[in-house]
């Protein structure tokens, strides 16, 4: 067979159902890919899209996903997308052609050290080096990118390798997920700590979600009474109309958030890198909280905040130890008790909060109503920017599903939720797919939303419009209202750009318009249309956790 034929093969033996990305020449993998009906591939119309495509369709689904480019400029495409996905731990497979290893050095058309470019960002990046060698470079690259910390892998064939006829041996798949215990005495440790704490704090992170410890950490905070706070990534470990789901930990706390977390005594972190957005740049434990850090990750142990105890294990068996070692004490009802109190009441403060009836329309009014709408089943694909942050914030917007959210990790690369969602649907096509954006990350990819007509995925943008790139401007405010090169003085007009590529589009500016519009969009989401709903929105409030870091970065 030849190279190309060996890699798709190997794609279909890891069932692999999409390849996102852009032909090149015919000959490398996409006419090969014409006679593999279980693999569809899905054309995009930026290299960049596919790639991101990749990773959400990953972390929806905790599988492998794979991407495609052509040498060259299609390839540095990627680096943005990659590093995303090296960002969020996303398990995507981004495979290239490259130039003839005879022409390497020469000047041959569209050479590039592809795999010197991709080595700092990916988890692994090879050059294969004979077409013999393909299975094993496949194999290598799905088991790595799915053990251990999970993350990207580049694989480049140059043409005399992938174009080549040659024996090749037969293709094995490669073992996923493998699960390592953590030590039985660092367990002890933790939960001797465990026991002693008055007011313990979860925190869950991308890798308890990965681990699949949604129930082993629902358990631990209802034994515990404890509350469970997630970072992005983490987010969809709990139902959040759970009594002690009390939102997300740095920048994107509520409230109560707030108040918990610098109140705690101990915080346990399960799967978390504990970077700098969510942890308010490592300020936000109280000093004499003691700290329990679990991670699949050697690295990642004590690489920010030095844990009292640091147990490296698989999230969801270290959990399983600690549940089976522990020995529940009384007072823990009165305090799960008094913790679901506090939710409640927050609950009730939100919903009243959010009947505000103002215009521009307050995009936490926009979350909380598109929450009432759309409801269970629906999976929140995110941006990251000062006004699309409220939909990080629960309970204005709750996760009401398991894994309902898929979330940027701490490049926040603009654009990835944006065709992100695209990637979500078609994995998950059953699911209610929206993704909330600001009209700037909006616009970087809107190219590519003909992708999601084509290949029927009807999904449902919001665009929370104010007119600019709202967080650069908002710190242009605190220089004396100095703006430059924020304010979109020419936008497209959206509602015409959603008809114009086949969407149902609407601009919504008065806020009693909310839900109807969501009905709308849901309606034509369920007659297989997607739909841009363009809302104008204020742009001058943010979260409390916003205004936190914004006052820290003063102090500092």
């Amino acid at each position: 067979m030849t190279g190309w034929q060996a890699v798709v093969n190997a794609l279909k033996m890891e069932g692999i159902k999409f390849v996102y990305g852009l032909p090149s020449s015919p000959e490398d993998l996409y006419d090969d890919l014409y006679d593999e009906s279980s693999i569809k591939a899905i054309q995009v119309r930026h290299e960049a899209a596919g790639g991101f495509m990749a990773m959400a369709e990953a972390l929806a689904t905790g599988l492998p996903a794979v991407c495609y480019a052509s040498e060259g400029p299609g390839v540095m495409h990627l680096t943005a997308p990659l590093l995303e996905a090296a960002a969020t731990c996303a398990p995507v497979i981004a495979i290239a052609p490259g130039v003839d290893a005879l022409k390497d050095g020469k000047g041959a058309f569209q050479e590039t050290d592809q795999v010197g470019i991709m080595k700092p960002i990916v988890k692994w990046s090879v050059k294969i080096p004979h077409p013999a060698k393909i299975p094993w470079v496949m194999h290598r690259a799905f088991y790595l990118a799915t053990n251990g910390q999970p993350g990207p892998i580049f694989i480049e064939l140059p043409q005399n390798v992938s174009r080549a006829v040659a024996e090749i041996p037969d293709y094995v798949p490669a073992k996923r997920y493998i699960r390592t215990m953590g030590d039985p005495s660092l367990v002890r440790q933790a939960v001797d700590i465990i026991s002693e704490a008055k007011r313990p704090l979860i925190v869950a992170g991308g890798g308890a979600r990965r681990s699949g410890a949604h129930d082993e950490i629902k358990a631990l905070a209802e034994r515990l009474g404890a509350p469970i706070m997630t970072t992005p990534s983490g987010r969809g470990i709990i139902e959040e109309d759970h009594p002690l789901a009390f939102g997300q930990v740095g920048m994107y706390r509520n409230r109560l958030g707030i108040d918990t977390y610098h109140d705690a005594d101990l915080v346990i972190t399960v799967g978390s890198r504990n970077e700098e957005f969510q942890t308010g740049s490592w300020t936000h434990k109280a000093e004499d909280a003691k700290l329990i850090q679990i991670d699949i990750e050697a690295f990642e142990l004590s690489r920010n905040w030095i844990p009292d105890v640091a147990i490296l294990g698989d999230a969801k068996l270290v959990t399983t130890s600690i549940l089976d070692m522990i020995t529940d004490q009384p007072q823990w009802d009165e305090r799960k008790k008094a913790n679901m109190e506090k939710k409640k009441a927050l609950e009730a403060a939100v919903a009243e909060e959010c009947k505000i009836d103002e215009r521009p329309i307050r995009s936490k009014r926009v979350v909380y109503e598109l929450n009432q709408v759309f409801g269970k089943n629906t999976i929140m694909v995110h941006e990251n920017g000062s006004q699309d942050l409220w939909s990080y914030y629960s309970p204005y917007y709750k996760v009401l599903d398991r894994n309902g959210d898929i979330a940027p990790g701490e490049q926040t690369c603009m654009g990835a939720g944006v065709m992100g969602a695209v990637g979500v649907k078609l994995a998950m096509p059953d699911k209610k797919v929206v993704c909330v954006t600001g009209d700037g990350a909006f616009q970087m990819y809107n190219q590519d939303v003909p992708t999601a007509v084509q290949h029927n995925a009807p999904i449902t943008w919001v665009i929370l419009n104010s007119f600019s790139f709202g967080w650069p401007k908002r710190g242009q405010v605190t220089l004396g209202n100095r703006f430059i090169a924020t304010n979109f003085e020419v936008q497209p007009d959206f509602v015409a750009m959603a008809e114009a590529y086949g969407c149902y589009g609407e601009r919504v500016e008065n806020p009693d318009d909310l839900q109807g519009a969501f009905q709308r969009a849901l309606e034509a989401n369920n007659a297989g249309q997607p739909a841009i709903l363009d809302i104008i929105v204020d742009e001058t409030e943010v979260g409390p956790a916003f205004v936190a870091y914004e006052t820290a970065k003063k102090v500092k």
